[in-house]
């Protein structure tokens, strides 16, 4: 009884870190595109957090098992990602940044089901500031070139 305790604890704390690591990118999208936001980057975490735990938990040692639900939840979260892509009748092509971010959020619940933490807070940071600050870096680029 005590250790299925553990578990559940460890599990809440995952997946609830995984929600508020998401949470911040997520924000980002709300405010610069609509497209995908608060709802959608916390969920891709959370469900890629409770897919892996799934799998440590059910499959325990089969590894080639556990690799092949990682391998769906890429390949599952790209497609997701991919309806953030538009083309408009110019031929510009908008949201592959946020269909990355999607891809990357995947990875980040991924990586807080192993507990690589570290790795979930760095996926968390860099995707965000990327998505922060590099918009006016770009911008100011295409001012510039024109």
């Amino acid at each position: 009884m005590e250790i299925f305790q553990l578990d559940w604890l460890q599990f809440v704390f995952k997946i609830l870190l995984a929600f508020l690591l998401a949470l911040p990118i997520g924000w980002n999208r709300e405010r610069k595109t609509r497209i995908m936001g608060l709802r959608t980057f916390p969920l891709v975490a959370v469900g890629s957090t409770a897919y892996v735990l799934i799998s440590l938990t059910v499959l325990r040692d089969n590894l080639e098992a556990q690799a092949r639900i990682i391998q769906g939840l890429i390949t599952g979260i790209g497609f997701v990602g991919g309806g953030a892509i538009l083309k408009d009748p110019t031929g510009s092509v908008q949201g592959t940044a946020t269909a990355v971010s999607v891809w990357t959020t995947g990875a980040l619940g991924i990586a807080v089901a192993y507990g690589r933490y570290d790795i979930a807070l760095i996926i968390s940071l860099i995707n965000y500031l990327t998505l922060r600050f590099m918009a006016n870096f770009k911008n100011s680029m295409h001012e510039e070139q024109r």
